[in-house]
């Protein structure tokens, strides 16, 4: 049934005195909409995706975790098959390493906070009732000592064993999805070339060169996230390290470890991270916690509103406007992970507009917009050429390094045109 939308103007059987009065005629409008077929199996099909979208979201979520590790791994591993290594060899080299450095990173910190945090809970009564009796020798903060003195912690106790374990449970689940994504990512990279194949042969040809091009610039930017977070991790462990040190706080080489991992987490690192320390630093003075805890909280606002913008910003060519509201969407949409993914996917929803050529409302082509359509011509001419009659494996290898040919060349154009033999012009 096709859609239509009927108008219908009928004449009233009677008018009242006022309309007569006035000669006025009243219209009575009908609309009706029709759906059709076609419509309403759409809608449809909308509806169950987006069911299926949100009853999938942790498979989806551990398949992007994946293939983030695919994109950290992959450069590392293309780096020593450039030095005549194995594929197979080169990604059990990879994740072994970091396996053996997650292993280091766990004994080096756990143990050392435990012992800390044990010692903490152990002193915590008297000191407890030495900041009580400190407060309480001044007025406005009397009623604060008098709480302490008085804090009883029978009602926490009755609910840490049941808390304890919801929070194991929860730990334990998360576990599973990180092993998960683990093995997921390895099998991706060891049949990397048969997935890719399988890739290129469900999507058109036509589409193949911007396809290619798509997952070099996918791989850029997972390079580009893991590089600034490498960054802004470092940092802040260099900077525990020399504030605890500066201090006289026991084990600050663990606890500045901790806190370059915690930094990894969008809102709660820097909470993860001060945390361990002011409660180390208590141990040795409440003035030494102090200090930790506003130097720690300035370092981390500045992190938050100077460093973050500027690293990501330039690493995945964000505007540093952009990398912050990504950030606050990511974690209202999605929490925590929203958080932690949002500056990837901002930068992929920015470099698929550009890749395939969307043309905005706003924006008047240029130059250098017709010279790319040029050259997506170009691409796909010569690619056409060379795959005439090629498996779809080997065709996805061939466009990549189309696509690897034409971004060095977009890179570094006054090296292209020295290398281009006269009358022939180089994709």
């Amino acid at each position: 049934m096709p859609e239509s939308i009927q108008n219908t103007d009928r004449m009233p059987l009677s008018a009242s005195p006022k309309d007569e009065a006035f000669g006025a005629e009243s219209t009575v409008r009908t609309v009706r909409f029709e759906l059709s077929l076609k419509t309403m199996i759409t809608m449809v099909l909308v509806g169950v995706g987006l069911w299926l979208v949100i009853r999938l979201a942790p498979v989806l979520l551990v398949l992007a975790i994946a293939l983030l590790i695919v994109g950290t791994m992959s450069p590392s591993v293309s780096w020593l098959e450039a030095r005549r290594i194995r594929r197979g060899l080169g990604i059990s080299l990879m994740f072994s390493a970091v396996l053996v450095g997650a292993v280091l990173l766990l004994t080096l910190t756990i143990p050392s906070l435990v012992a800390q945090l044990t010692a903490l809970f152990e002193r915590e009564p008297a000191f407890r009732k030495a900041l009580a009796n400190y407060l309480s020798h001044h007025q406005l903060s009397a009623p604060l000592g008098d709480w302490l003195r008085n804090l009883k912690y029978g009602g926490l106790g009755s609910t840490m064993g049941e808390t304890a374990f919801a929070y194991s449970l929860r730990l334990f689940e998360i576990a599973a999805y990180g092993l998960s994504a683990i093995f997921l990512a390895l099998y991706i990279m060891i049949d990397r070339d048969r997935l890719r194949g399988g890739l290129f042969a469900i999507i058109p040809r036509a589409f193949h060169i911007r396809l290619s091009r798509v997952m070099l610039n996918l791989e850029t930017i997972v390079g580009a996230y893991i590089r600034g977070q490498l960054i802004t991790s470092c940092m802040i462990g260099v900077f525990t390290f020399i504030l605890l040190t500066a201090c006289g706080v026991e084990n600050a080489l663990a606890l500045a470890v901790f806190a370059a991992m915690a930094d990894v987490l969008p809102y709660i690192g820097g909470f993860l991270s001060v945390g361990p320390a002011v409660l180390a630093a208590l141990g040795k003075s409440p003035t030494t916690a102090i200090i930790v805890l506003v130097l720690m909280l300035i370092y981390e606002e500045f992190e938050s509103r100077v460093l973050v913008p500027r690293i990501y910003g330039r690493a995945l060519r964000l505007p540093s406007s952009v990398v912050l509201f990504s950030l606050m969407t990511g974690g209202i949409l999605m929490g925590l992970i929203g958080a932690l993914l949002a500056l990837p996917v901002a930068a992929t929803i920015m470099m698929l507009l550009e890749e395939l050529r969307v043309e905005l409302p706003g924006e008047q082509e240029q130059t250098t917009d017709t010279a790319l359509r040029v050259g997506d011509e170009l691409a796909e001419e010569e690619y056409e050429r060379r795959t005439e009659g090629v498996a779809a494996q080997e065709a996805a290898a061939i466009a990549l390094e189309i696509s690897v040919d034409r971004k060095f060349d977009e890179s570094h154009p006054s090296e292209a045109v020295m290398s281009e033999p006269e009358g022939e012009a180089k994709i």
